[in-house]
C-alpha cells in the first residue's frame, strides 16, 4: 500500500551524533571533554543567575505596582512573554555544553482583540515556566558552582601541595618543634615525605570524584531544562488542535473546490450540451426532419442519464446514501464495490450500540474507502481483511492486506498539500482518534484506526 516515500537523510542528525559520544570512565573523567563542558556551563549559569533572578523579581514587583493600569498589565505581559527569550538562551547553553536537545515551545499566537491579547500574554504558560526555571536555577547554579570549584580547588591543592607547602609560615608544635606544613588536627603537620604522599593521594581522589559531583548538578540542570523549557503538554495539545482545525478547514475547502470543479467541468457541460441538442432537435422538427430530430433527442436523453449518474457520484462524495441505513450497511456496500476481494467482519455492537454521530460515521466510511483504494492501487495484495469493532467509547477499524508492504506516511510539504495516508492521519487526529501503521517491506500492511464512539461535545 505504498504510495509515498520519505527521503533518507544525507547526514546523521547532530543530536544523534552527540548521543553516540562515548562517556568518560572513572579514571579519565577529569580530562574528558564532557567534564569541562559541564564546568563551563556551571560558570555561565552562575554569571547569568543574578540577572535572571532580578528579572524574575521584577515581574511580580511591577505587577503589584502597575496592575491597576492598562499600561502596567501590558508591560507585565510583555515581560512574561519575553521570558521565552531567556528560555531560548538556556536551551542553547544546554544544547551546546550539556548535549541536551530540548524542543522549542510553540510560538505565541496573538489572539484577536486588545484585552484577549493582554490576558493571553499574562497567561502565557511557556513564559511562566521559563520564569520558574530562572528562579530555581539561581540556588542550583550557586550550589553547583561552589561544589565544583571546591572539589577542583582542593584536588589541585592536594596534588601540588608538595611544591608549595614549604612557603607556608612556620608553626610551632606542642613539643617545641617547628613545621612548615599544613596542620590537620592537633600537632599533625603534612611536612614529611609520607604525609606528602597522603595529601597527594587525597588530592587525586578528590580530582577523580570532582567530575561526578559536578555531573550531578549538570544532570539536575538537564532535567530542569527538559521539564520547564520545552513545550508543555497543554501548548502541544493546543498546537495539535490548531493544526487539526486548519487541516480540517483546508480539507473541507479542497472538497468544495473539487465539487465545484466536477459540477462545472462535468455535469454543467453535459447539461449545456443537452440544452443545445434539444434546441437543435426543436429546429429540426420545425423544418420537418423528424429522423434527425429523433437522433438528437436520443443523444440528449443519453447525455441526461450520464449527467444524473455524475450527480449521484458527486452527492455520494458529499454524503454516501448507504450511511442512511447505518454504518454497518455502508461498510458492507463499500466492501462489495471494492476493486479487490475484501473480507469484512463487523462487530454486532457497531449496529446494535448507541448510534454514532453522522460526522464520525462519515470519517469511518471515508477512511476505510481511502485505505481500500490505496490497497487496490499500490499494495499488489490478493485480499484485504477488515475488522470493525466497538466498545463503549471507541470504534476500531483494522485493515490488513497481504501485499508488498513498505507503506509510509509522508507529512505535508511546504505547499500544504496533503495526500494519501497523511491526509487520513490528519483527518483522524482532528477528532482525537489514533492512526497506527505497520508496513514492513515485504508485507503485510496493517492499519489500525481508532475513533471516539462516545457522545461528542
Amino acid at each position: 500500500m505504498t504510495s509515498m516515500s520519505v527521503p533518507a537523510s544525507a547526514t546523521p542528525d547532530a543530536a544523534l551524533q552527540r548521543e553516540q559520544r562515548p562517556g568518560p570512565n572513572f579514571l579519565t573523567a577529569p580530562f574528558h571533554a564532557r567534564t569541562w563542558r559541564e564546568h563551563g556551563y556551571l560558570w555561565l549559569v552562575l554569571l547569568l543567575a543574578p540577572f535572571a533572578f532580578a528579572y524574575v523579581v521584577l515581574v511580580p514587583s511591577l505587577a503589584a505596582g502597575l496592575v491597576v493600569t492598562v499600561v502596567g498589565l501590558g508591560l507585565v505581559g510583555a515581560l512574561v512573554l519575553a521570558a521565552r527569550g531567556w528560555g531560548g538562551m538556556y536551551r542553547g547553553l544546554a544544547r551546546t555544553l550539556l548535549d541536551q536537545e530540548v524542543a522549542e515551545p510553540h510560538r505565541f499566537v496573538r489572539p484577536r482583540g486588545f484585552w484577549r491579547t493582554i490576558w493571553a500574554m499574562l497567561g502565557d504558560l511557556d513564559g511562566w515556566r521559563a520564569l520558574l526555571f530562572m528562579l530555581v536555577a539561581f540556588p542550583v547554579a550557586i550550589a553547583g558552582w561552589v561544589s565544583s570549584i571546591t572539589f577542583l580547588a582542593w584536588a589541585v591543592a592536594g596534588l601540588t601541595y608538595w611544591e608549595w607547602y614549604q612557603f607556608l609560615p612556620a608553626q610551632q608544635a606542642a613539643d617545641g618543634t617547628w613545621h612548615r606544613g599544613a596542620q590537620f588536627g592537633t600537632d599533625w603537620y603534612a611536612d614529611t615525605p609520607g604525609r606528602l604522599v597522603v595529601v597527594a593521594a587525597g588530592g587525586l581522589v578528590l580530582l577523580l570524584v570532582w567530575p561526578w559531583v559536578q555531573h550531578l548538578f549538570a544532570l539536575l540542570f538537564r532535567l530542569l531544562t527538559q521539564a520547564l523549557l520545552g513545550p508543555s503538554r497543554t501548548s502541544e495539545r493546543v498546537a495539535e488542535l490548531r493544526a487539526s482545525r486548519a487541516a480540517s478547514v483546508e480539507d473541507a475547502d479542497a472538497r468544495l473546490r473539487r465539487i465545484e470543479r466536477d459540477l462545472h467541468d462535468g455535469t454543467q457541460a453535459r447539461l449545456v450540451a443537452v440544452a443545445m441538442q434539444l434546441g437543435e432537435a426543436r429546429d429540426q422538427l420545425s423544418s420537418g426532419d423528424a429522423t434527425l430530430a429523433a437522433e438528437l433527442l436520443s443523444t440528449a436523453h443519453t447525455s441526461t442519464k450520464e449527467a444524473l449518474t455524475e450527480l449521484r457520484e458527486i452527492a455520494r462524495g458529499i454524503h454516501p446514501p448507504a450511511l442512511d441505513s447505518g454504518l454497518s450497511v455502508a461498510l458492507e456496500t463499500l466492501a462489495a464495490r471494492s476493486a479487490m476481494p475484501v473480507q469484512l467482519r463487523v462487530d454486532p455492537a457497531v449496529a446494535g450500540g448507541a448510534p454514532l454521530t453522522p460526522a464520525m460515521e462519515s470519517i469511518a466510511y471515508y477512511t476505510l474507502a481511502e485505505l481500500l483504494t490505496n490497497a487496490a492501487k499500490h499494495s499488489a495484495a490478493h485480499v484485504v481483511r477488515v475488522d470493525v469493532d466497538r466498545d463503549a467509547d471507541l470504534l476500531r477499524l483494522r485493515v490488513h492486506d497481504d501485499g508488498d508492504g513498505g507503506a509510509v506516511v509522508v507529512p505535508a510539504d511546504g505547499t500544504g498539500l496533503r495526500t494519501g495516508l497523511a491526509g487520513l492521519v490528519e483527518r483522524v487526529h482532528a477528532v482525537d482518534g489514533t492512526f497506527d501503521l505497520s508496513s514492513p517491506v515485504g508485507g503485510p500492511t496493517v492499519v489500525t484506526v481508532t475513533l471516539p464512539a462516545g457522545p461528542q461535545r
